[in-house]
């Protein structure tokens, strides 16, 4: 908790004292509200003994929340929640005043953390001050600026006007009378004494002035009694009022349906009715990305002997393995085929791998080149079975692509 200081007490210099008494003894208490860092404090005392309390903004929304369970929202934004703050606190700064005040009930109530701890309730809410002892020199201090010397003050002003021109008969009659009254009940007394507006306005103009305020509060003959509800009902109806979907949620796109690869003679009609061999290849790691892709390359399936690759605009030729891989592997030869027609390539295919190559129609290759090729194959995997040229190997395995294919 924040400790009351000197500026402080500058700031309560033109508030005015409301009275309040409890178990016969007489409370006064000066209050001020601020609505630029949303933090309020009080000054209290019984005319010899003096308490005050400091609360900031964070201290101030959990002490009305534990006051007002029922009353007292949560707010999920930081904008809504200074709103209420502001409004709450403006609220309580009507209720501290000297209209606002008499519909208030006052009770000293026990606390373990206060020295003091003052309970104030209405209808429509209930606040609590925990104030804190301060020590002899300081309250000897604040009575005497903000309480005895403006006394002094206004009773001169007293007795140099009406007061003054008593002759001394009347002004003795005066005199015992207010002392008798005071005597039989000291707490009525000094409530009565100072929360009359006029009183009470004009010591607190006479404090402002003695203090070298510039800007004097004015006096006045009555006290204006507020409204204590207008706000607590308004931020109830703002909490009930429907919230918002978050952002984020409506910047979600739904998830992709899952892609099910169609049937070979579905997607591919065979042209040709002349068998094509199929070479064994690898599954691609990239092939389970192209979601949006509306249409699928046919699927092979591994087997030996000669091996076909046909081209479409689904699937681009095969990149030319390097020189090393080539040494050691047969070459793939191709037949011609005629590209499937389609209506659109799919829009995704492009953005799906920066390495993807431009899509272009597979030049066709005469049936003499083929032959050679299937010769040249079959001659070296004879030379490979035999052993010649090196260690005999085993069954030779499908090599794993190092490239992406699509």
């Amino acid at each position: 908790m924040e400790q009351f200081s000197e500026e402080h007490g500058k700031l309560l210099l033109s508030k005015e004292w409301l009275v309040k008494n409890n178990d016969s003894t007489p409370y006064l208490f000066k209050c001020y509200f601020s609505t630029v860092d949303l933090s309020c404090f009080i000054l209290v005392t019984d005319t010899k003994t003096v308490w005050t309390e400091v609360l900031n903004s964070k201290q101030f929304a959990r002490r009305w929340r534990a006051c007002n369970l029922l009353s007292a929202p949560e707010f999920s934004r930081e904008e809504d929640e200074e709103e209420w703050r502001i409004s709450t606190l403006e609220l309580l700064s009507k209720a501290h005043t000297l209209g606002g005040v008499e519909e208030l009930t006052f009770d000293v109530v026990e606390s373990n953390y206060a020295d003091l701890a003052l309970e104030l309730e209405c209808e429509a809410f209930k606040w609590r001050w925990e104030t804190c002892l301060q020590g002899g020199r300081f309250a000897a201090e604040a009575i005497s600026r903000h309480l005895v010397l403006p006394l002094i003050s206004l009773n001169h002003l007293a007795f140099t006007s009406a007061v003054g021109e008593f002759d001394e008969t009347d002004l003795e009659k005066a005199v015992d009378k207010v002392g008798r009254t005071a005597r039989r009940s000291v707490d009525t007394h000094v409530k009565n004494a100072m929360a009359k507006p006029r009183v009470a306005t004009s010591l607190r103009r006479i404090t402002a002035m003695f203090n070298f305020e510039t800007n004097l509060p004015p006096i006045h003959l009555s006290a204006e009694r507020p409204e204590l509800q207008a706000q607590v009902v308004q931020a109830k109806s703002r909490e009930l009022s429907p919230k918002p979907s978050p952002a984020p949620f409506k910047r979600r796109s739904p998830p992709p349906d899952p892609i099910v690869p169609p049937a070979p003679s579905e997607t591919l009609p065979a042209k040709d009715p002349t068998p094509s061999p199929k070479i064994p290849v690898t599954a691609d790691a990239d092939s389970a990305t192209e979601d949006d892709s509306d249409e699928e390359a046919p699927p092979f399936v591994a087997a030996k002997g000669k091996a076909r690759a046909p081209s479409s605009p689904a699937s681009p030729p095969v990149k030319a393995k390097p020189q090393s891989l080539a040494s050691s592997s047969s070459p793939i030869p191709s037949k011609p085929s005629k590209p499937l027609s389609r209506a659109k390539a799919p829009s995704s295919d492009s953005d799906s791998s920066p390495l993807r190559p431009v899509k272009k129609a597979k030049p066709p290759v005469s049936s003499s080149d083929a032959e050679d090729s299937e010769v040249e194959r079959k001659r070296r995997l004879a030379k490979a079975t035999s052993g010649a040229g090196g260690a005999k190997r085993g069954t030779r395995q499908p090599i794993k692509r190092g490239g992406k294919r699509f």
